[in-house]
């Protein structure tokens, strides 16, 4: 990895374990297992954000539906599978 940084932290002997274990199965170092997995942590952590801003900037634009309008429509779901079960 190109200008890869060194990171230091403690991990328990269990959770090492496992890393070594699935690190040799896929092939690779325990080091490079774990600088994947802890550029795929960051990328989910990022896209959550993202998806979280994007729902954040709908209701800014006015796009969102009021509390009351989802209530009713959900309350009127459950009363048809009622209806249907019952």
């Amino acid at each position: 990895m190109a200008d890869a940084l060194p990171v230091t932290t403690d991990v328990d002997p269990e959770t090492m374990a496992l890393v070594d274990r699935v690190a040799m199965r896929r092939g690779i170092s325990s080091r490079d297992f774990m600088a994947q997995a802890i550029r795929r942590a960051a990328e989910s952590d990022a896209d959550f954000d993202a998806f979280i801003q994007a729902g954040i900037d709908s209701l800014n634009r006015g796009e969102g539906v009021p509390h009351e309008q989802v209530m009713a429509e959900l309350d009127a779901m459950i009363a048809k599978h009622r209806a249907r079960c019952g």
